[in-house]
């Protein structure tokens, strides 16, 4: 592999994956990959931008549904989608054994099943409707979701194995995502200036608009992806494939990847609950309207995206850790600015609300950033402990976790808003419904991002360490048995978890 110029990988690493005469040669990453990479995640992180918060308010204010009722609606589609996930994820692993894997790519036909599904994203939000209408609907959309996205977020590992290459396929991702954050943020503001203020159309039509993007995003990533060569083992060596399960929680095996989704859920799960309380901590405890909501997100959403340039750079010459523990505290003063600015009778037109956007959007932008760009490296560690690539179980493993604490942390909001007294469709909420809305946003979010702080303090995966771990996997695939110095075992030691002397498949861990 050309390391200067980020060149795709050939062959997988030992056993089944050994070199085939007739591989060809590494593709070179272009801009039109990165592009086609990064776009995808409108659908991502565009989807979920607008989930998190606006679903919340239309479920209430438009359709009568009580907090619980919505909040139920939102954890049960993300339970059964943390099944499906890591199901996708782990088939994906394997699927090149079938014609269909073959033809369309073993990642990419997902993705290709999943375009003419995405238009159900604007059935959510048809007005109107009963709570199994809306029930159906949002499950039928998480389940397409996982169908596209969980294969997608294997593919710059396929495409790239170098720290630096794999760090910009990261980075215009999370570009991507901001933009479609702004969009989702903004989006609403500029419908309901041109539909009027309570007409539940809004929604409807930022949802269709939304799925036409999703369907042109992902057919792009399919035009424009492509995947590691994988050589068909022998029929007579093929080893059995693990269980589903077994699988997937082997991968909790690796320290490295432990250490991962602490931070990530620590950043993302904070996240979560500022998102489903601010909106409501604007309308009722800053006397706020929608509009006013949706020109705060979209503003902070694009300081997310200044933040996102500034994180990448942080992280190749300092190390994620440093900027995760950065982001985090910018996230956690920018909320307790909003907090002071209710505590102080300010209402959302004031001029200083702009100070705590300004925080929370710096701090959330390095905080979307940083767990993508340490997730691209996952396999790489894992591949130095199994001696394979299992970059599927690895993903859906990550979106599993992600989804059943989301859902948990999205329920939680909704039915502490419940028992603090909140009443759907009413104008103006009592005083302790207030102060419910105002705790459960601020001290979930400090609580999430404490977590994740304290996680990353341990861990240590940078351009330097990513560096010695593969050279060390050259160096066991070449046939050694020792390390290349004292130093370099002690880092790979800490990032898998793992004595040297027990790597390269020489453990109990199943892939």
């Amino acid at each position: 592999m050309d390391r200067a110029t980020g060149t795709a990988p050939g062959p997988l690493a030992p056993g089944r994956d050994m070199p085939h005469p007739a591989a060809q040669g590494p593709r070179q990453v272009k801009a039109v990959n990165y592009l086609a990479y990064g776009a995808n995640d409108v659908l991502g992180a565009g989807s979920m931008a607008v989930i998190s918060a606006w679903v919340l308010i239309f479920y209430t204010k438009f359709c009568g549904l009580s907090a619980g009722q919505a909040a139920l609606i939102f954890a049960v589609a993300r339970v059964l989608d943390a099944f499906v996930s890591p199901t996708i994820g782990h088939l994906s692993d394997g699927f090149d054994r079938f014609a269909l894997g073959r033809r369309f790519g073993r990642r990419r036909f997902f993705i290709l099943a999943a375009i003419p599904l995405l238009p159900s994203f604007a059935l959510m939000w048809w007005p109107g409707q009963t709570f199994w209408f809306y029930l159906t609907s949002y499950v039928l959309f998480e389940l397409t979701y996982a169908l596209e996205v969980i294969p997608y977020e294997t593919l710059a590992a396929e495409m790239a194995s170098d720290f630096a290459t794999k760090a910009r396929f990261a980075g215009v991702r999370i570009l991507f995502a901001q933009g479609s954050a702004i969009l989702a943020g903004f989006l609403p503001l500029w419908l309901i200036e041109w539909l009027g203020r309570d007409s539940p159309m809004t929604f409807f039509t930022m949802g269709a608009l939304f799925s036409a993007l999703f369907v042109a995003t992902a057919g792009f990533l399919y035009a424009f992806s492509w995947e590691r060569h994988r050589p068909a083992p022998q029929r007579e060596t093929r080893a059995p494939r693990p269980s589903l399960w077994r699988n997937l929680s082997s991968t909790l095996h690796i320290r490295a990847f432990r250490l991962h989704l602490g931070m990530y859920l620590g950043g993302y799960i904070s996240q979560d609950i500022f998102n489903a309380a601010f909106t409501f901590f604007v309308i009722f405890a800053l006397a706020g309207t929608t509009q006013t909501a949706s020109a705060l997100l979209g503003t902070m959403y694009i300081v997310q995206l200044v933040a996102v340039l500034l994180a990448i750079r942080m992280a190749l010459r300092a190390t994620p850790a440093v900027a995760y523990r950065l982001a985090a505290a910018s996230f956690a003063l920018g909320v307790a600015a909003l907090v002071a600015l209710w505590w102080a009778g300010l209402p959302a037109a004031s001029g200083w609300i702009w100070v705590g956007m300004g925080l929370v959007g710096l701090g959330r932008g390095a905080l979307n950033y940083i767990p993508w760009a340490t997730y691209n490296y996952m396999a790489d560690v894992d591949e130095i402990v199994t001696g394979r690539r299992r970059e599927g179980a690895f993903a859906g493993v990550m979106t599993f976790i992600r989804k059943a604490t989301q859902a948990a942390a999205v329920a939680m909001v909704g039915l502490l808003m419940d028992w603090g007294g909140f009443a759907p469709k009413a104008h103006v909420q009592t005083p302790g419904a207030v102060l419910t809305v105002v705790t459960v946003m601020a001290l979930g979010t400090w609580a999430m991002l404490c977590a994740g702080v304290l996680v990353a303090r341990r861990f240590r995966l940078s351009r330097d360490t990513h560096g010695v771990l593969m050279a060390e996997i050259e160096h066991l695939r070449a046939g050694h048995r020792e390390p290349l110095s004292p130093e370099s075992r002690a880092i790979v030691e800490d990032l898998s978890g793992w004595p040297y002397d027990r790597l390269w498949g020489n453990n109990e861990v199943k892939a």
